[in-house]
């Protein structure tokens, strides 16, 4: 941005007067901005050649208007013509973000690909091939594809986010050209155009105001500032311009004009504004994997670390017990794919998927699959203030009445919705008239309008018009006949109004004034006090500077109000406390997140007191608690900043910049890091952060695209339940691959010691394919929809860097495994004692692993809880995907035509008894080691209380 992009692409020249570039290289070297210059000069004939500047808002802040009219050869009265706009758009282009070309849709599915468990599987599926197990092949091949289309099409709904950028750029604009005030496009804008403002209008591009009538600008999108900046027209000091928010004699694109009017030239279009540095910021920022993309990652190269090492182990005994050594491969190779969990990818997808629609009903929209779960993980939360935390609607919250009356406010916003509380008891008309009379100075001394509960005009008014709506003195505006006005100016800080009651016309006229304490109580000489006008003295001054005081220290933004029968003898009412207050709801969302272990940061373009007053309030910001400012982080690099942004809670005056440094320290540090946000301000830091939330009503378009998840009512407490949801799907992905391993392993183990000791196989083909499809089919899919804990959000976050196989969950695989082993060898030898197999010895054999199985996926449903804790018919998905199977199993048995398939014989009840009591061991033994676990905790969380609570005395 701080260039002047002097080399043209084009062979469009206009003459460029010498004394301009003279005049600018000058200031250059005064400011010792020797790289500009070097660049300036590095123009061949720059005194015969023609450039078109643009000006970096920073530049132009600083130099007067005349200046910048000479250097973009602007006519500020009459402006462009139209001959001379062509020759500046071809060489700065469109008034428009330059969206780079997507690669082919066909390259973004193939890149799907690229999964190492999907390659895992692909591999898997070329040996199936070779060696003629064509079934495997075809499932197999399935679910890669099952699981790449629905990732491919995840993924193209979602990367939108820099095609949206230009949504914020408003479709029209006035503009004056060839001496006629045009309505033209935007995008037709070139630097030198003079642009004429309105209130309601958005900012077309980057201006250089030289005309301004009490002109207020929204900057929230982009600085974060939640009061409109007041603009000027003098040029800026450069001691004082460091920020956006301190440039007040220039206007960027995409902000919003609350009040007034003016004109401006425009001095940087498309990416060479403020919006575009945003822009471009964006663009160079890759988002990061996610933790589960990252598991499963790790997962894919330990299966084919093991597979590997099941074909070595096997080959290596075959070879010593003499068998051939071809014949050893094949068999180790067909145990190697049967072990690697092709349902894995399915149960992953399908368990996302469903967690993205259960997100839907409790109103957040969550554009890709991976981040439901990486909420899980999620341990630091950082929050933009304004519109998240906040509602970003300046609303009155408490009012102190001249002869000393606190009143609390409820409500938010620019609505009726909120009482007026004064010592318990709700004030409603002129009940309290200490009260209504400061209400009513304050709404008829007020230039805004609230309809529809949207505001039209300047916040601070709308939050007195919203204070008289919630005590049904709206109408009070009205009631009176404007005679004269003297309009807020910077320098003088009051606003007054001089009325007649519309019915009392006759009567003397009164003057109603609102402003700064300091400025309003020189006019007043008298005080209010219980229906008489007293003599104002020293004492009540002391009294009003006192209380003016606290509110100024809680983040209460001040205003003092008077009325009387002129501007030097005014009578004063009293004090209104304004705020932007916390969202209802926020503050015990942020204790139950705290609690769980989530540390939850304030990142804000506010003031330091508002910033730490809204934490305050929200439990976030305590005496141990620091703040930092962005000139504080600009002196510091990301290494200083990990070191020191644990302690911080709150960030105040931070840009795009500063968030995304922020981040990155985070990150550095380890932690899983969620960013929240609603401007445009904090588009690039949505995406850098692991999981981006962004605000679905007051969020920018930029915002939400670039944004991971979407939360619909802009509800804080809603990241909660994410969270919760995001625990829960990882816990039923953990459930799934115990599962599916233990049920691997046993029939790989079983298999292999038939093979290995020269045993007859205790399973045929037809009957191992039907275990292999109840180990990946219903039974296993049932437990990636298990229902979420409700205990599971009082968890701490889970370690990112932790592989699904913890050794926790090996040594419960391997537990259930070597029960599931033992018991069908047993069943398998008791059979088989004429050494002769026959159809009930295999029959026996196969349904005892079938019941093992269903016995091992009911304990697999939950790691820590009993299965009579979460309830039997918790999961009906799964009672009915059991139930299917074992009636296909007892189908397999008794029913003739199925016998003759699968080589089985009927058994008897007492058989079925006997098998269902020896199978019900592996679900026995699991919840006796859940038990002891829970035993353990308990023992352990009273003796680490203890030693906490030494420590601390």
């Amino acid at each position: 941005m701080d260039n002047l992009l002097p080399q043209s692409r084009f062979s469009y020249f206009k003459k460029y007067p010498l004394h301009a570039i003279r005049k600018y290289l000058s200031m250059l070297r005064n400011q010792k901005d020797e790289e500009q210059v070097a660049r300036f000069q590095k123009i061949p004939n720059a005194e015969n050649e023609t450039m078109i500047p643009v000006l970096t808002s920073k530049k132009a802040s600083e130099l007067p208007v005349s200046e910048v009219a000479s250097i973009l050869q602007a006519d500020l009265q009459n402006g462009l013509n139209k001959c001379e706009v062509s020759h500046r758009r071809a060489f700065h282009g469109w008034n428009e973000f330059d969206i780079s070309e997507d690669e082919p849709l066909w390259k973004k599915y193939i890149s799907q690909f690229k999964n190492p468990l999907i390659m895992l599987l692909l591999a898997s599926a070329v040996i199936s091939v070779l060696m003629h197990q064509f079934d495997d092949a075809v499932s197999i091949t399935v679910a890669i594809l099952i699981v790449v289309t629905v990732a491919f099409v995840q993924e193209y709904r979602s990367e939108k986010s820099l095609e949206e950028l230009s949504k914020l750029m408003p479709p029209e604009c006035h503009c004056v050209r060839e001496g006629k005030l045009e309505h033209t496009l935007a995008r037709d804008l070139v630097p030198g155009d003079t642009v004429c403002l309105s209130v309601g209008d958005r900012v077309p591009a980057d201006l250089r105001l030289f005309e301004a009538v009490d002109l207020s600008i929204d900057e929230s999108s982009l600085t974060g500032e939640t009061t409109p900046c007041s603009k000027v027209t003098a040029p800026q000091p450069a001691a004082t311009n460091g920020d956006l928010a301190s440039r007040s004699n220039i206007a960027f694109m995409g902000t919003l004009v609350r009040c007034g009017k003016a004109k401006g030239i425009v001095i940087g279009t498309g990416e060479n504004s403020e919006f575009g540095e945003v822009f471009k910021m964006m663009q160079a920022e890759e988002a990061p994997k996610t933790p589960l993309q990252k598991s499963m990652d790790l997962l894919g190269k330990q299966l084919s670390f093991y597979s590997f090492g099941i074909i070595g182990i096997i080959m290596l005994v075959g070879w010593l017990l003499g068998k051939d050594i071809l014949e050893m491969f094949t068999i180790s190779v067909s145990l190697a794919v049967a072990a690697i969990p092709e349902g894995l990818p399915i149960v992953v997808t399908v368990t996302l998927a469903l967690g993205v629609m259960r997100m839907v009903k409790k109103r957040a929209i969550v554009k890709k699959l991976p981040i439901v779960e990486t909420l899980g993980c999620c341990n630091v939360i950082c929050s933009d203030k304004t519109g998240t935390l906040t509602k970003n609607e300046m609303t009155v919250t408490h009012v102190f009445t001249s002869d000393g009356l606190r009143a609390e406010v409820t409500g938010v916003g620019y609505n009726p919705f909120g009482e007026v509380i004064v010592d318990g008891d709700v004030v409603h008309g002129f009940y309290n008239p200490s009260v209504s009379r400061i209400v009513e100075a304050g709404c008829v001394c007020n230039d805004a309008v609230i309809r529809n509960n949207t505001l039209m005009g300047k916040p601070t008014e709308g939050a007195l018009i919203a204070l008289a709506m919630k005590m049904g003195l709206d109408g009070l505006q009205q009631d009176y006949i404007r005679k004269a006005e003297y309009p807020f100016s910077s320098e003088q800080k009051w606003m007054a109004v001089k009325c007649v009651h519309r019915t009392q016309q006759d009567r003397p006229e009164i003057c109603f004034m609102k402003g700064a304490y300091e400025q309003v109580i020189k006019y007043c000489t008298t005080y209010h006090s219980k229906g008489q006008t007293l003599t104002l003295t020293q004492q009540q001054r002391d009294l009003y500077q006192q209380e003016k005081a606290q509110m100024g220290s809680a983040g209460l933004r001040v205003l003092a109000l008077a009325s009387g029968p002129e501007l030097g003898q005014l009578t004063f009412l009293g004090l209104v406390g304004i705020i932007d207050p916390p969202r209802t709801g926020v503050k015990e969302a942020v204790t139950t997140l705290i609690a769980s272990g989530v540390s939850i940061k304030m990142i804000t373009g506010d003031s330091q007191e508002t910033a730490i007053a809204i934490a305050s309030r929200l439990g976030l910001y305590s005496k141990t608690s620091q703040s930092v400012s962005g000139e504080e982080i600009d002196a510091m690099d990301v290494q200083q900043l990990s070191q020191m942004v644990p302690k911080v809670a709150v960030f105040y005056r931070a840009s795009p910049r500063h968030k995304m440094k922020i981040i990155k320290s985070l990150q550095k540090n380890g932690s899983v890091v969620a960013m929240t946000g609603d401007g445009v301000n904090d588009a690039v830091a949505l995406k850098a952060a692991d999981i981006g939330i962004a605000m679905g009503q007051t969020g920018t378009d930029v915002c939400k695209e670039a944004a991971d998840m979407i939360l619909v009512d802009d509800d804080f407490q809603t990241i909660m339940s994410a969270i919760e949801e995001g625990k829960g799907i990882y816990n039923n992905i953990k459930n799934f691959v115990r599962f599916q391993l233990s049920t691997s392993i046993a029939a790989l183990t079983l298999i292999s010691l038939a093979t290995l000791m020269n045993f007859p196989n205790p399973l045929n083909a037809m009957q191992i394919l039907w275990i292999n499809i109840i180990m990946d089919g219903p039974p296993a899919q049932s437990l990636g929809v298990e229902p979420v804990d409700k205990d599971v959000i009082r968890k701490p976050p889970r370690n990112w860097k932790d592989s699904i196989l913890t050794k926790n969950l090996i040594l419960k695989i391997l537990v259930s495994s070597i029960i599931i082993v033992c018991g069908t060898l047993f069943v398998f030898w008791r059979e088989l004692r004429d050494n002769v197999i026959t159809p009930r010895d295999t029959t026996m054999t196969f349904t005892c692993f079938v019941f093992f199985d269903m016995f091992n996926a009911l304990s697999s449903r939950s790691q820590t809880k009993s299965v009579f804790e979460i309830g039997l018919c918790s999961n009906k998905m799964f009672c009915y995907a059991v139930l299917g199977s074992i009636m296909g199993q007892l189908l397999v048995i008794y029913f003739p035509p199925l016998q003759k398939v699968f080589q089985t014989e009927s058994l008897s009840i007492l058989d079925l008894l006997f098998l269902l009591g020896l199978t019900s061991s592996v679900c026995i033994v699991a919840e006796i080691i859940k038990k002891v676990e829970r035993s353990r905790e308990k023992i352990q969380k009273p003796v680490s209380s203890t030693s906490s609570s030494f420590l601390e005395v």
